[in-house]
């Protein structure tokens, strides 16, 4: 439920490209969003060796130029290591992490040979190829210091969970609104956290989100799945669960999602060619 003194809502780009029109949009409705209550800037800073500091100053000076004002200190969650590994030792103590030690390329394979094998939004889930390891085996390719990831036990998780839902104020990609039941098995055994990484997208987002009081989450319909496993999460965390306003996402003229490799839309070059905040404003139809 919201907070009497109004919502909070976040704005949670990573400083690994310059801003472009999509973020410009998925900014201002957060800010917007926030109106009575509080608006945070967060930096997803996790990825160091994509992160650079002139990307970070960047969104800054985009956001302001935008007209956008948020709390101080920002939060960058390169800051954030202990909490993360905090959560992780929750999770695997429950019974629901594992290490995976299958490659991407292998990952694939396996997903093509399972022709069968169920589409969510975000393509085939990890088929749990090392899910069914022994504790022995584990230990055994461990111990070999093979590479792995650690992976989230999802249909564990939602066994121990039981039915969940999460509220929906925006519009979903098939227009869903309301109470919205959670589909534990969508994305699948997500990773949670790799050997150079404390931790993956969905486990840093629903800890920090829980850390800043974040109570209205608004974001693109392209993270609306991601919303299911990341509620799972939230029960197995004892996390307070946000509401959520997904809204539609600004496309190029081909109709696809803007990309940080597309310099022409990027706010700084549009900034460059003498665009005002409130030329951007209408090229999104705001």
């Amino acid at each position: 439920m919201i907070d009497i003194a109004g919502p909070t809502t976040r704005f949670a780009p990573s400083p690994t490209g310059w801003l472009h029109l999509g973020h410009a949009f998925a900014a201002i409705k957060a800010y917007e969003a926030a109106q009575g209550g509080r608006f945070l800037l967060r930096i997803e800073d996790l990825d160091q060796g994509r992160a650079r500091a002139e990307y970070e100053t960047a969104i800054r000076e985009d956001l302001a130029w935008l007209g956008l004002a948020w709390e101080q200190p920002v939060l960058r969650q390169s800051t954030r290591s202990e909490a993360y590994r905090a959560a992780l030792a929750a999770l695997t103590r429950s019974g629901l992490v594992y290490p995976c030690f299958c490659s991407r390329s292998q990952i694939s394979q396996e997903i093509e040979r399972a022709a069968e094998a169920p589409r969510g939004p975000a393509g085939a889930p990890y088929p749990g190829t090392c899910r069914s390891l022994s504790p022995n085996q584990r230990q055994v390719r461990l111990a070999r210091g093979e590479a792995f990831a650690l992976r989230l036990d999802a249909a564990t998780a939602a066994a121990q969970a039981g039915a969940l839902t999460f509220t929906e104020l925006g519009c979903g990609p098939n227009a869903e609104r309301g109470v919205i039941p959670v589909e534990p098995a969508l994305l699948g055994d997500i990773v949670l956290a790799r050997k150079h990484l404390p931790a993956a997208y969905h486990l840093a987002v629903v800890v920090d989100d829980a850390f800043q009081g974040v109570t209205v989450v608004t974001r693109g319909n392209d993270l609306f799945s991601a919303t299911h496993v990341q509620r799972l999460l939230q029960s197995r965390l004892g996390l307070p669960s946000p509401l959520y306003a997904h809204h539609r996402l600004i496309l190029d003229a081909e109709g696809k999602k803007f990309s940080k490799r597309d310099s022409a839309i990027t706010l700084r070059s549009l900034r460059a060619a003498g665009l005002e905040p409130a030329d951007i404003r209408g090229r999104m139809g705001l």
